[in-house]
């Protein structure tokens, strides 16, 4: 069987901030911007890998969702536990750099974890916690 990842979601609540923070500090491209009733469903990925695409979506278009599963959504955004995107770089430095620069909701400096791994973590503009781990050179 021959399976790829094409998209993973992510919430957000602030199209233009998720794209500031998308496009001008992770350097992803914006490949779709939908927009339907004041809302919109973001796609950006990393660039050279048309194939991998997160789609930023309104939490507030999900089907089915009652007003209370809306707020706890709402309030598990605003604390960073709702969504998590793990990615990797061969300079992780460099990337903390520029994160720190851009003035990113730093979690976690680069740190060498126990369990073998060099990481870092941020938050995007709507809570979701981004790690980048670094890869071998």
């Amino acid at each position: 069987m021959d399976i790829t990842i094409h998209s993973s979601f992510l919430p957000q609540d602030d199209p233009d901030a998720a794209i500031a923070f998308y496009r001008d500090v992770l350097d992803f491209e914006i490949r779709n911007d939908v927009g339907f009733n004041g809302m919109h469903w973001i796609t950006v990925g990393p660039a050279g890998q048309p194939g991998t695409n997160v789609v930023l979506y309104p939490p507030a278009a999900s089907p089915g969702l009652t007003e209370d599963e809306r707020r706890t959504i709402t309030e598990m955004m605003a604390k960073g536990t709702y969504g998590t995107l793990l990615l990797a770089t061969k300079d992780l430095d460099g990337a903390f750099e520029k994160l720190q620069a851009s003035d990113a909701d730093v979690v976690q400096e680069p740190t060498q974890q126990p369990y073998g791994v060099r990481d870092c973590a941020v938050r995007d503009p709507a809570g979701n916690m981004i790690r980048i781990q670094e890869t071998p050179s």
